[in-house]
């Protein structure tokens, strides 16, 4: 059976759905404080609780079962984009290289428009080639904040 919870980040509020094949989406949008759940399926325990780390600036890689619904297409580039180690970026074109043809640049920047596992799979990490902070379905100001995010919590871990 499918589950949703909603969780206040910084960002807004995020909303997790999932059943015991793994997560299928998460999402970020700006809602009222009486949305937030406050009993947690036990499918969704685990992400709760990763991204409530993330935030915290404790946990930079994320360990969950995924199941997000998309075309055969689309889950290549989300696996790409998952191999983006924390804290850094990449290209549209280098997503387009990495799926072995640069001309696939337009269809793999749509595949990770339509990332449907907000942070997890994190398509924020993708900038344009020129180190632009290009589209991002949450708004740009949230793709600014997460890769502020990513980049002071590496610093600090470093003293």
């Amino acid at each position: 059976m499918i589950e949703s919870v909603y969780i206040e980040t910084p960002l807004g509020t995020a909303t997790i759905v999932g059943d015991e094949n793994g997560i299928s989406r998460v999402s970020v949008a700006d809602m009222g404080a009486d949305k937030i759940t406050t009993t947690i399926p036990i499918y969704l325990q685990d992400a709760v609780s990763q991204l409530q780390e993330y935030f915290r600036g404790e946990r930079t890689v994320f360990e969950l079962s995924i199941n997000p619904p998309g075309t055969d297409f689309q889950k290549k580039v989300w696996a790409e984009l998952v191999k983006i180690p924390f804290g850094k970026t990449v290209s549209y074109l280098d997503i387009a290289k990495r799926l072995g043809d640069p001309k696939s640049i337009r269809a793999a920047a749509t595949a990770n428009g339509k990332n449907p596992l907000w942070i997890i799979v994190p398509c924020h990490r993708v900038i344009g080639s020129d180190g632009s902070l290009t589209g991002y379905a949450g708004g740009l100001w949230r793709k600014k904040w997460l890769l502020d995010h990513e980049s002071s919590a590496k610093q600090q871990s470093l003293f």
